[in-house]
């Protein structure tokens, strides 16, 4: 299957999750996944959307938390407090919009087994008959589609703690033994709700989690097929045991070994967590400039951001998110060449340098964009090591167009600028010599 044109150019999306969870809106804010742990992952799980689960695990914090301040409340009480009475979809498609996003994926059910339309088998237990009182999907996809980006639909087909109905996760090696249902009547089940989530909504990303069950695997290749029928330029992640993919993602720091396919995407939060966690702080989030050189690093190597927000129950995105896009949208305004629809300079035709200064390269068909910051002000000066008659000095201009020479020396191109200190990258273009 070839991966559609628009998902290898659009390099920016907006992943959304939001549910009963976004009503505790708590987690322990432990560190990122992939880079805790895993012994203490469940236990201590930064992720707010996990509280369910979490909440369960006796003498975790979660379920302290969950005592002390909710009582110990059945987690269904969230559903029918979560209102979202200021929920406008229109704005927050416009902030990602102006951010750069391409494509945003919105949860539609997630591992509480709670869908945000009127999914079938659920009888009241989705956001049309209960809580919000609306097709939360449908809002979300026409205001995605009428500001002309795409729209994605995230699903967990491998874990549903109401449907699947299996014992709480404590460790990551009993989530397929004990967490994950199997069953066939939980894989019929699955089945006709992302049947029903192609047939309403077309998503053009079929975004699934945490595998699908065993006996449901054989229904695998026809629903793909009828996805493709009916979504022509749709793409699937890997989330699928193994069954299908037109990319392969990672998640923070887990499972980056995905990130040498010729197609992949990672997720994060502009926090430790994708459902919004009040319990974290600025220490705990991205800022704008972490934000933008996390999507030009994951660009300059050939990937996809999706980066996530975390509404509050109310239907608001915290500020401190809001800012971060706002920051986003104000670099990606003048720089947005260098980033939609490129791909990776040659490994071998310049260098990359984490550290100081910090420097990153894409490239189109006529030019190459070197990203640079945290250059010594004390300089001014940064030399590009690249491979000699690949790149022409001449033809240097910063996207900013703030002044700019470019020189070339024995070892490479010697760039001169003023305010290329700061931790937001400046964008210096240059004309290809040749072609790589």
């Amino acid at each position: 299957m070839t991966v559609p044109g628009w998902f290898t150019d659009a390099k920016f999306g907006v992943f959304i999750h939001w549910g009963p969870y976004s009503v505790p809106a708590w987690a322990e804010p432990t560190g990122e996944l992939g880079a805790v742990d895993p012994e203490r992952w469940f236990a201590h799980n930064p992720y707010a959307e996990w509280y369910w689960n979490t909440s369960q695990i006796e003498g975790s914090p979660a379920c302290e938390h969950h005592r002390a301040v909710h009582g110990g409340r059945p987690y269904d009480d969230f559903l029918d407090a979560w209102q979202a009475e200021s929920f406008d979809p229109a704005d927050w498609i416009e902030l990602f919009a102006r951010a750069g996003a391409r494509y945003v994926v919105a949860t539609t059910k997630h591992h509480d087994g709670v869908a945000l339309w009127d999914a079938p088998g659920t009888g009241t237990r989705n956001t049309v008959r209960r809580g919000p009182h609306r097709d939360l999907v449908a809002d979300l996809a026409t205001a995605v589609r009428a500001r002309g980006l795409r729209f994605g639909a995230y699903y967990s087909g491998g874990l549903d703690w109401y449907a699947g109905r299996r014992a709480v996760i404590r460790h990551e090696d009993l989530i397929d033994d004990y967490g994950r249902p199997h069953e066939a009547a939980y894989a019929a089940y699955a089945l006709r709700q992302v049947r029903d989530l192609i047939d309403r909504y077309r998503p053009d990303v079929l975004w699934n989690d945490i595998g699908w069950p065993d006996m449901g695997m054989a229904d695998l290749p026809d629903l793909f097929a009828h996805y493709y029928a009916t979504v022509p330029e749709g793409v699937v992640n890997d989330r699928w045991d193994g069954a299908h993919a037109d990319y392969l993602t990672s998640e923070y720091q887990a499972n980056r070994q995905n990130e040498a396919a010729a197609h992949w995407e990672n997720c994060r939060g502009i926090g430790l967590s994708f459902g919004y966690n009040r319990n974290e702080g600025p220490e705990h989030l991205l800022d704008p400039a972490a934000a933008v050189r996390l999507l030009v690093d994951v660009v300059s190597r050939g990937g996809n951001l999706l980066l996530n927000v975390g509404p509050k129950a109310d239907g608001t995105l915290p500020g401190e998110q809001r800012a971060v896009l706002e920051g986003i949208a104000s670099w990606t305004a003048g720089h947005e060449g260098a980033v939609y629809a490129t791909r990776p300079l040659a490994p071998d035709a310049a260098m990359p340098r984490d550290g100081t200064p910090w420097i990153r390269w894409t490239r189109d068909d006529r030019h190459a964009y070197a990203f640079l910051a945290d250059v010594p002000v004390s300089r001014g000066q940064v030399l590009l090591r690249a491979r000699p008659g690949l790149l022409d000095p001449a033809t240097a201009v910063r996207l900013d167009s703030r002044p700019v020479q470019a020189d070339a020396v024995p070892d490479g191109i010697l760039v001169t600028s003023a305010g290329l200190g700061g931790p937001l990258p400046a964008v210096v273009r240059f004309a290809l010599l040749r072609g790589e």
